[in-house]
C-alpha cells in the first residue's frame, strides 16, 4: 500500500501544483475524480468526460512534470467537448487531432509532454477540426490515452448509463476530485461504456460552464495569456451560422433609406417621408496568402451570390496577399453572377493596408467591405470611414470593424 499511497501522492501533488500555478488548467483538472483503472484495459491514462482513469506503472514511470501535463492533457479533452465535437468523422484520426490540438496548447502553457505524446509545430494554434483533414486514413501515430466517451464504429456512442452529465445531483460548482474519490480497488475500475446520446449533450452543457468558470478564475488572478486565451475566447464566443450574420449585415447595409424631398403638388403641401431605394457599393477583399484554400473562396462567394440579387448590390472584388492582385479589381452588377479568376498570384504574406488604400481613393467610399481572411496580418493603423466586415477563418482577433466567425 506504501507504493500504492506514493502514486496516489504524485496525482493529487501534481493537481495541486496546477491549482496554484496554472489556475484555468487546474480549476478543469479538479473537476475529475483519480481513479485507478484495471491495467488490463488501460494502459496509460483514459478519461470518458466524467473521470480521469490512470494505469499506476504508467504514473509510476512518470516525472513530476509530465504527471502534470497527463492531468491537463484529459481535462482538456473535456473541456474542449472533444467527445461532442466528432460528428461524422472516423474515430481514430480524429482522436490524433484532437491530441495534436491539446498537446501544443500544453507545451505553449510550459507543460513538459510525456513519452509519446503527440506534437507538431505545424498544428500549433489549430483545432482538432482544423488538423482533422491533415491526419492520413491510416495514421501511424496513436493518442497517449484512451478516449471512452466514443465507440469505435458510432461518431454518437449509444452506450446506456444512468445518472446524469456528473453523477447524481452534480452541479456545475461542485468539485469532483478529492481524495476520498481515489479508486481503491485492488485490481481497479472496470472499463466504463461510451456515452449515451443525452449523456453527451448534458455533459457538453456541463464543460462549457466549467470552461467559463476556469477561465474567469484564472483571469482574475492574472494567470491566463497566449494560446490558452485565445482558445477559451474562441469557444466561448457565440457560434451562430456565419451564413445567417452575413445575410444579416448585407440586409442591414442595404436598407431602403427614407427622403424627405418635397412631394408633388397632387399628394398635399404635408412632407411626409418616403422610402427611396438604391443599390448598394459593396468591395469584397479576398486574402490570397495561402491560408485561405480555393474551395473556401468558392463557397463564401457563392453565398454572397445568393444574397447579393436579394439586397441589389454592386459587387467590386479584389484580392491581396501583402499586395493587390494585378489583374483586379473586378467588378460585378447586381444581376451579375460572381465568378472567381481562373487564376491569381499570390502566397505571399498577409497585408491588409493596400486594400483599405485602394478603397480610400475611390470616388466614393463603399457602404460596406467584406474581408475574407484568417486576420494574420498588418492592419492599417486607422480606422476607416466606411463599415468593414470581417469574415475570420480561425481565432484570431480584429481591431476594428465587425467580425464574423467562420465556423
Amino acid at each position: 500500500m506504501a507504493e500504492q499511497d506514493d502514486i496516489e501522492d504524485k496525482l493529487v501533488a501534481a493537481r495541486t501544483w496546477l491549482i496554484i500555478d496554472k489556475p484555468f488548467l487546474g480549476a478543469l483538472v479538479l473537476r475529475q475524480p483519480l481513479v485507478q483503472a484495471d491495467p488490463k484495459w488501460c494502459q496509460t491514462t483514459a478519461t470518458d468526460a466524467r473521470s480521469f482513469y490512470y494505469n499506476r506503472a504508467y504514473v509510476d514511470a512518470l516525472s513530476f512534470e509530465q504527471t502534470k501535463f497527463i492531468l491537463a492533457h484529459e481535462a482538456l479533452h473535456c473541456a474542449l467537448s472533444h467527445f461532442a465535437r466528432r460528428e461524422h468523422r472516423d474515430k481514430r484520426r480524429w482522436d490524433v487531432a484532437c491530441d495534436f490540438a491539446i498537446n501544443s496548447l500544453l507545451v505553449a502553457d510550459g507543460l513538459r509532454p510525456a513519452p509519446d505524446a503527440l506534437i507538431l509545430d505545424a498544428y500549433k494554434d489549430m483545432t482538432a477540426e482544423e488538423i482533422y483533414p491533415c491526419i492520413q486514413e491510416n495514421p501511424e501515430q496513436k493518442p497517449m490515452d484512451q478516449h471512452l466517451y466514443d465507440q469505435e464504429d458510432s461518431a454518437q456512442g449509444s452506450g446506456q448509463r444512468g445518472g446524469g452529465a456528473g453523477g447524481q445531483g452534480e452541479s456545475p460548482d461542485d468539485g469532483g476530485g478529492s481524495e476520498g474519490e481515489l479508486d481503491a480497488q485492488a485490481h481497479g475500475a472496470p472499463q466504463p461504456p461510451p456515452l449515451s446520446a443525452p449523456e453527451r449533450e448534458a455533459l457538453h452543457k456541463l464543460w462549457q460552464q466549467r470552461l467559463a468558470s476556469a477561465a474567469q478564475q484564472a483571469i482574475q488572478s492574472g494567470k491566463l495569456g497566449g494560446s490558452m486565451a485565445r482558445l477559451v475566447d474562441h469557444l466561448l464566443q457565440p457560434q451562430l451560422p456565419w451564413r445567417m450574420l452575413l445575410a444579416h449585415y448585407l440586409t442591414r447595409a442595404a436598407r431602403d433609406d427614407y427622403s424627405f424631398a418635397h412631394p408633388s403638388k397632387r399628394e398635399g403641401a404635408a412632407i411626409l417621408p418616403g422610402l427611396r431605394s438604391q443599390h448598394i457599393d459593396l468591395i469584397i477583399a479576398l486574402d490570397t496568402s495561402g491560408s485561405i484554400s480555393d474551395e473556401e473562396m468558392r463557397e463564401f462567394v457563392s453565398e454572397v451570390n445568393a444574397i447579393k440579387g436579394q439586397v441589389g448590390a454592386r459587387i467590386t472584388m479584389h484580392a491581396c496577399d501583402d499586395s493587390l492582385a494585378r489583374d483586379g479589381p473586378w467588378t460585378f452588377e447586381p444581376w451579375e453572377e460572381i465568378k472567381l479568376p481562373k487564376q491569381w498570384h499570390g502566397g505571399g504574406g498577409t497585408r491588409f493596408t493596400p486594400v483599405f488604400d485602394w478603397a480610400g481613393h475611390q470616388d466614393r467610399p463603399p457602404d460596406l467591405l467584406l474581408y475574407f481572411t484568417d486576420a494574420k496580418g498588418e492592419f492599417p493603423g486607422h480606422e476607416p470611414s466606411f463599415p468593414v466586415l470581417w469574415l475570420v477563418k480561425g481565432r484570431e482577433k480584429v481591431p476594428w470593424g465587425q467580425r464574423i466567425q467562420l465556423n
